[in-house]
């Protein structure tokens, strides 16, 4: 069975689709983009700005879930610029911590409103 799962504290979705839906011991995210819930607009500021958007949005919608970050077990990045992976990158490893989930980084040539960066996990229910 799968159940939705939402938080306020996370940008609204924008289309036909959940923040995130659970199935069985698995929590799939939908990707966030660095979209300031209060005002659904993407936050000023660079690279590493929009970065920690993201993951505070992800948070928002894993403790709806019961998870945390530590709890991730799979993530894909997907970046506008393959330009800013290094920056990207320091900003998410300060996120995580051993064992890292697995990882795709992919370039793309456009995200919903024109967003830098967007990252979509997968978390466990298993500890």
């Amino acid at each position: 069975m799968k159940q939705a799962v939402s938080s306020p504290d996370a940008p609204k979705a924008i289309g036909p689709y959940s923040q995130a839906v659970r199935v069985g011991q698995l929590l799939f995210l939908s990707g966030q983009v660095p979209l300031d819930p209060a005002t659904g607009e993407i936050v000023s500021g660079d690279i590493a700005a929009q970065t920690r958007r993201v993951f505070e949005n992800l948070a928002a919608v894993l403790k709806a879930g019961g998870r945390s970050l530590s709890d991730v077990v799979r993530t894909t990045v997907f970046l506008a610029d393959m330009n800013d992976f290094a920056e990207v990158n320091k900003v998410y490893g300060s996120y995580f911590s051993e064992p890292y989930p697995a990882r795709a980084t992919v370039q793309v040539a456009r995200l919903p409103k024109d967003a830098r960066v967007e990252i979509d996990v997968i978390a466990s229910y298993e500890t």
